[in-house]
């Protein structure tokens, strides 16, 4: 079966199983139909007060304003009194001097004015015109439904009807038996006004209402935070005369403060979402469906409509005289029944009630728990109780009315044929409901001392030192901030030292390796390179401008030599002096071989060691001029492949 909206269904029976392997067909099928109702929330309601709909703040202009003045000169802001005659406390008028900067902005008229017919003033007071409004609280929560099961044979119509305060039944003529199992699924979409109150129009006198009328159009539901129970609290629903004239800088405050956040607003906002063609907030109407449509209405209880869909499985059983079936019977008893008393409606009673299995087979029982009226339903209890066995069950239960009353209820133990073996009646009272309105309790503030001074002191140098270290870390720029290493914009932003150590670092490599091939350079390292680089890169022509650079760097050196020696030629033996042109030849063609190798040095180097060649062209006449000659051929050959 579907909740929400009534739903039926309608069976045949037409075959019946005889055994696992034999289906008889019956000659007269028996009808079933069930009808399920629509299923509704049902909440629990509790008085509170009544409130106004539209408080409004009047003002008369005077001359002589006074909280005791009367009638006759602040009018309607005259302090009222009660049905007895007595004055009402903080009704009196609040008189405030005229002025453009004042709560009503008026003239203070010329000085004969004032001189003649005194200062100019304003009388200022709360009043209640207009509608009022029951305020309720929302408390226990059930769901409600009923499902009908009729069974129509040849000869007769069985029919019973179970729901959650009733899940077993069975038909008078003992045809039909019908058990509530349950939902498959728990319900999930079911409003909570925990913290909310119900707020309906006021119909007849003021207090607990009768009835609680059909006008659903004008039922809001609020927040309990917008209400003030107490009435001394401004710009809330039920602000009283104490907190309007209280209010601070009255005279300056502007006109109607302290009374926003009325009744009349959310009505007026939620009427400008309807035109609008949107749900409402605050108006129970137009938010939910069947509004208190469930059975035996009335003014403590208020019901909404469940529009989820599930599925609840129920048994059915039909008595047949030609099958024969076994099932575990066994008698029950219920020793006692215990209820404390409890205060109505703010608590919740517990009725605990005992019972014995005192037959001597295993069986099922059923608990149901009735009262009279005035006492909310309950749902009927299944367990199993082995033989001699004492099993204890609890019932909670909700009084609908404040005043302190006494009830009658009834246990009744059902068997597992759904037949009743014992009943114990019992009588249980509650307590009057003891409202308290509340109080305003003053701000405190929090007490200072000196140890609370060095902890936020130690507490501030803690988050300086951790704060540098994870400057110095890296943490403050981690890479969920800088994913990239080259993104300069955000290391920059985020001051990120790791990644300035670590790029100055990248940096420092290259001017590094120069430096380290330039040292390497001049110690000779890269020689051969050079002259793999000479003999198999370059070209001729590049080879012969080196070789006529070459020379000219020669003769330059000849000439300074030939100008160094002259002084030592002049006193030489004229005996040797063939001699010594012939070394001097042999001299010359050393000297030329020299210049070749200064000038693949200076090539390599970029300098040309001038120390280094005058020591070479000194040759050493001590030398065997076997081993001479044979030099100067190779230096001589060697030139000619050069050139």
């Amino acid at each position: 079966m579907t909740s929400g909206r009534e739903a039926s269904m309608v069976a045949e029976i037409v075959e019946a199983e005889e055994n696992s392997t034999n289906m008889r067909t019956l000659r007269v099928p028996p009808v079933i139909t069930i009808i399920k109702s629509a299923a509704y929330a049902l909440y629990e309601l509790t008085y509170i007060r009544d409130v106004a709909y539209k408080p409004q703040e009047f003002y008369v202009q005077t001359r002589k304003c006074e909280p005791e003045a009367g009638a006759d000169i602040v009018k309607m802001c005259e302090r009222l009194r009660d049905e007895n005659g007595h004055i009402i406390e903080h009704t009196q008028p609040t008189c405030c001097p005229c002025g453009d900067q004042r709560r009503v902005p008026s003239s203070c008229g010329n000085f004969f004015d004032k001189l003649m017919k005194g200062k100019a003033n304003t009388a200022h007071c709360l009043r209640f015109p207009g509608d009022w409004f029951h305020v309720f609280g929302i408390g226990h929560r059930s769901i409600g439904f009923s499902i009908r099961i009729e069974v129509k044979t040849r000869t007769k119509t069985s029919e019973v009807i179970v729901g959650p305060e009733n899940r077993t039944a069975i038909s008078s003529d003992n045809f039909l038996r019908v058990n509530l199992i349950g939902d498959y699924i728990g319900y999930t979409d079911i409003p909570q006004f925990d913290e909310f109150y119900l707020v309906i129009p006021r119909q007849d006198g003021p207090g607990q209402p009768q009835n609680l009328g059909s006008n659903y159009s004008t039922w809001m539901l609020l927040e309990r935070v917008r209400f003030t129970l107490d009435g001394l609290e401004c710009n809330k629903i039920g602000v009283g005369y104490e907190a309007f004239n209280g209010q601070p800088n009255f005279c300056s405050a502007p006109f109607w403060s302290c009374l926003h956040n009325q009744l009349w607003n959310f009505w007026d906002a939620d009427q400008n979402r309807i035109s609008r063609n949107q749900i409402p907030l605050y108006c129970v109407q137009g938010r939910f469906e069947r509004i208190n449509q469930h059975p035996d209405a009335g003014s403590r209880a208020f019901s909404v409509g469940i529009t989820e869909v599930l599925n609840t499985n129920i048994l059915v059983e039909l008595s047949a005289d030609d099958i024969e079936f076994v099932y575990q019977r066994s008698p029950g008893k219920i020793l006692g029944i215990t209820i404390p008393t409890f205060e109505a409606l703010t608590q919740f009673g517990t009725a605990t009630i005992t019972t014995k299995n005192i037959g001597e087979l295993e069986a099922s029982y059923s608990l149901t728990f009735d009262c009279s009226s005035g006492v909310s339903q309950m749902e009927e209890q299944f367990y199993i109780m082995k033989p001699t066995e004492v099993t204890t069950r609890s019932f909670k239960l909700y009084p609908t009315t404040d005043h302190a009353a006494k009830y009658v209820c009834a246990a009744i133990l059902k068997d597992s044929a759904f037949s009743e073996v014992d009943r114990a009646e019992c009588q249980f009272t509650t307590t009057t409901t003891v409202l308290d309105n509340g109080s305003q309790i003053p701000f405190q503030p929090p007490k200072t001392s000196m140890n609370g001074f060095f902890e936020s002191v130690e507490e501030l140098w803690n988050r300086f030192w951790a704060g540098m270290a994870d400057f110095i870390t890296g943490k403050s720029c981690s890479r969920r901030k800088c994913p990239g290493f080259f993104d300069f914009s955000c290391h920059i932003q985020y001051i990120c030292m790791s990644w300035i150590l670590m790029f100055g670092l990248f940096l420092a490599i290259f001017p590094a390796a120069v430096v380290l091939l330039w040292l390497l350079h001049q110690k000779g390292l890269f020689d051969p390179l050079y002259d793999w680089w000479e003999d198999h890169v370059w070209t001729s022509e590049q080879r012969s401008g080196e070789i006529r650079k070459h020379d000219r760097d020669a003769d330059l050196l000849l000439l300074q030599y030939k100008k160094n020696h002259k002084h030592e030629a002049r006193h030489r033996r004229r005996s040797i002096h063939s001699e010594h042109g012939h070394n001097h030849l042999i001299g010359e063609s050393r000297y030329h071989h020299h210049l070749h190798h200064v000038h693949k040095d200076k090539h390599k180097h970029g300098k040309v060691k001038s120390s280094g060649t005058v020591r070479d062209i000194h040759l050493s006449r001590s030398d065997d001029d076997d081993v001479r000659y044979h030099r100067i051929r190779k230096e001589r050959i060697s030139h000619g492949r050069d050139y």
